[in-house]
């Protein structure tokens, strides 16, 4: 899009020159309309559950700006020579259900006839304006907080392959189809200084997009990233997506990594997210009170994972 003008206007608050996860109009000093759109195809074999990762993860935006979602559509391409039409019901099913979730309502949307089957949602939230969170903001001395572990996308790597335990299976969907919702507490902090979501450039591409836009450093203690257990095992075995290798590759100039740390973990930090946690700057004398909120509401391994140690053109250590 580097090539596409511009675009300004005095109520346009997120547009399209920045990496923020979705963009922001004013409509009136109180309301500003958040509007995103993701799809993509199937991460799992299960249709409804399929419908409702893809719904979660397009949610994510919205929440990820500090909104609240209130309308969303279907966006569906379906082979409908090849795939019965009770796999297409159960997707959109599965979409309902974290639509619903979400306090949201569905308004219809627009199908194509395709050769791979794809879904998604466009969602449309409101936030005050004065109020919406972006990816620019992080300060020297913030803390960092991630509220959900690393490594679906080599757990679903594996499950494609068969090859994933039920058990490593039925924890990286419960992590996938879970809502990023931020408690209203929580967004009434006024300590939150910047957020994005992990989900296709990995923990390191969205991080380096947050520091990037906020010009900054972080320093990360690998130690205390949260991990789904069987995604190191699966790493360990070579069972990583193409994707996280092109993440790695794209980011690997602006990150200084610990003498030492497990290569393993290079992978899993680069590892391709589907509906991933949010990483949160946050002003430090803040953290406690907000992952108290955040532990209160059920997201339990929300953890401080890092800190903003300066300015900079965006960069990343990773210690030990």
């Amino acid at each position: 899009m580097q090539s596409l003008p511009v675009q300004s206007h005095p109520d346009l608050l997120v547009g399209m020159e920045t990496a923020d996860d979705a963009g922001v109009f004013r409509l009136t000093p109180e309301i500003a309309l958040i509007q995103t759109l993701d799809f993509f195809t199937p991460v799992v074999n299960d249709p409804f559950t399929f419908g409702q990762i893809a719904a979660a993860n397009a949610l994510s935006d919205v929440y990820a700006m500090g909104g609240r979602p209130l309308t969303a559509m279907n966006i569906v391409c379906y082979p409908s020579q090849t795939v019965p039409k009770e796999v297409l019901q159960a997707i959109l099913a599965g979409g309902l259900d974290k639509i619903h979730e979400a306090g949201a309502l569905l308004l219809g949307g627009h199908s194509v006839d395709d050769i791979e089957l794809k879904y998604g949602l466009s969602v449309t939230g409101v936030v005050h304006p004065e109020r919406v969170l972006t990816n620019a903001g992080a300060r020297p001395g913030d803390l960092l907080i991630l509220t959900k572990p690393l490594g679906t996308g080599i757990i679903a790597t594996a499950m494609k392959g068969r090859l994933a335990s039920p058990e490593a299976e039925a924890e990286a969907v419960r992590v996938m189809t879970a809502l990023n919702r931020l408690p209203a507490e929580c967004l009434a902090n006024r300590g939150i200084h910047a957020v994005t979501d992990i989900t296709g450039f990995g923990f390191f591409g969205h991080a380096l997009e947050m520091a990037t836009a906020s010009r900054v450093e972080f320093t990360v203690y690998a130690p205390k990233v949260p991990v789904l257990a069987a995604a190191k095992e699966y790493a360990a075995m070579g069972l990583v997506p193409a994707g996280s290798f092109a993440n790695r590759n794209y980011c690997h100039k602006r990150l200084q990594l610990a003498a030492g740390l497990d290569p393993v973990l290079v992978d899993i930090f680069s590892d391709a997210q589907t509906n991933g946690g949010l990483l949160l700057a946050v002003a430090p004398e803040q953290a406690a009170f907000l992952l108290e909120q955040l532990h209160l509401a059920g997201i339990a391994v929300a953890v401080v994972i890092g800190e903003v140690t300066g300015a900079g053109a965006g960069k990343i250590l990773v210690q030990l």
